[in-house]
């Protein structure tokens, strides 16, 4: 099964979509009682952004928790979290840099590395760029110290955008975006023993294109990221 973690809504969902089965969720909620199938719990969520111990720039929280938007590309959120793989009894790390849509939810670009630093977010704002010329969205972030790096800022005025950051421990000013890292962790890594780079790192880029164009979602009128971009474009 390609997402053993389903749970009842989101099965009742795919079985319309993907097999033509129409079936109430009462329905699926008793079948997957008797069968015995559970959704993944939810762990919680550890951020792995370092507050900059001496900030170059700060910016106000412009957001302010307006987790919604009336197309792509007007607000954006990035942030930065870690995935651990082992050999042996030896840990290793790897950094997962994303940004995300808040129109459709979809991830507009990520960058994969092994070190948590700046170059990992500039390369990451770099591609989203690249993937959507003349894009101005607002920008919001935590305040780790890549985001509150002048040469960030100074990257964000140049492409035209409004950079906001999240008040100082107040992860749910970035919530969509520390939801989408537990969505991904709670249904490809948690509970899982990954022993070698190779595996992790693929595992995440198959999650990422499957949850941008196969993963519905009912926030989204039970489409994916993907299918709710394109039906805007179709129609602007």
């Amino acid at each position: 099964m390609e997402s053993p973690d389903k749970g009842y809504r989101r099965i009742r969902d795919d079985l319309e979509r993907y097999h033509d089965i129409r079936v109430n969720d009462k329905r699926v909620l008793r079948i997957c009682r008797k069968k015995g199938i559970k959704s993944t719990i939810k762990y919680s969520s550890n951020s792995c952004t370092r507050q900059a111990s001496n900030p170059q720039y700060i910016a106000e929280n412009v957001l302010n928790r307006e987790f919604s938007a009336e197309a792509p590309n007007q607000k954006w959120l990035t942030d930065v979290t870690e995935f651990k793989y082992y050999t042996g009894i030896k840990v290793h790390k790897v950094y997962l840099s994303a940004i995300l849509d808040l129109y459709d939810r979809r991830i507009v670009s990520y960058v994969i590395g092994d070190s948590n630093n700046n170059a990992l977010v500039f390369k990451t704002f770099d591609a989203a760029i690249a993937a959507n010329p003349g894009a101005t969205p607002l920008c919001h972030s935590d305040r780790g110290f890549q985001y509150t790096n002048r040469i960030f800022h100074t990257k964000l005025e140049a492409a035209g955008m409004t950079q906001s950051m999240s008040r100082v421990a107040k992860c749910i000013d970035n919530g969509p975006m520390e939801g989408f890292w537990g969505i991904l962790k709670r249904e490809r890594y948690y509970g899982k023993r990954f022993t070698d780079k190779a595996t992790l790192v693929e595992m995440i880029k198959n999650y990422i294109e499957y949850y941008n164009n196969k993963r519905l979602q009912r926030n989204l009128g039970i489409l994916t990221p993907m299918e709710k971009h394109d039906n805007y474009l179709a129609v602007a």
